[in-house]
């Protein structure tokens, strides 16, 4: 953080004067969002797993209820464990239809290559959401910090 000083009612962050409350909050989430993204090699992975459970590769006829298409990490997962099976007749559950609680419904599968090819995405997208939830909490924390009375949130 760079100086933080208060002239004439608004604020002076990061070598801009006459910030509002707004503009302050702005270059604080700014700022935090930056830090978060920095070394970035775990985040991109976050990415990548997220964008390899797209499901828009073609695939075999499957019934009418189904999803259509298969996804990238599917693909890799089943080309590498191919039929192998959880042991003891262990079946994990997985997430299909998508991500949000509104649009994913969970089945429960004894296939390592489905297990995981599902997974990988989920993981990406809790990686993710663990990074936007760290961004505004710290926003939050050190803007109201900096920010002086009314102007500070909760």
């Amino acid at each position: 953080m760079d100086t933080v000083e208060e002239l004439n009612g608004t604020y002076f962050y990061a070598g801009k004067s006459n910030l509002t409350a707004t503009e302050l909050f702005f270059m604080v989430f700014c700022e935090k969002t930056v830090e978060q993204f920095g070394l970035g090699l775990l985040d991109f992975s976050a990415v990548i797993a997220v964008v390899s459970g797209r499901n828009d590769l073609e695939t075999r006829q499957k019934p009418s209820d189904a999803l259509k298409g298969t996804s990238y990490a599917s693909k890799g997962a089943r080309a590498v464990f191919k039929k192998a099976k959880f042991p003891f007749g262990l079946s994990l559950p997985t997430w299909l239809g998508g991500y949000t609680p509104w649009t994913a419904r969970r089945v429960m599968v004894r296939n390592i290559g489905t297990f995981v090819g599902r997974t990988i995405p989920l993981l990406g997208v809790l990686v993710l959401t663990n990074d936007v939830s760290q961004i505004v909490y710290c926003t939050i924390r050190d803007y109201n910090a900096i920010a002086r009375g009314n102007d500070k949130i909760w």
